[in-house]
């Protein structure tokens, strides 16, 4: 009888402690996902914003080159 008594002790021991550890490691894994999807989000944010960019500096790289060649034009006169 205390043979069956302290199998079934174990038993709850080892349930016990494997679902502990399930929950354990799920949290830790909704943690992760959470943290790459802000990482994502903040990626998508920077190359939603980066085309932007890359025409506003090509405008002001035309920009340049206009008072570049009028500064010449200038200076040939």
């Amino acid at each position: 009888m205390n043979e069956v008594i302290i199998s079934i002790i174990s038993l709850l021991g080892t349930l016990g402690g494997s679902l502990g550890g399930i929950l354990v490691s799920s949290k830790l894994t909704n943690y992760r996902i959470e943290q790459l999807e802000k990482r994502v989000a903040e990626h998508n944010n920077f190359a939603r914003r980066l085309p932007v960019v890359e025409e506003q500096i090509k405008i002001v790289n035309h920009r340049i080159d206009e008072l570049e060649r009028s500064s010449h034009e200038r200076k040939a006169d």
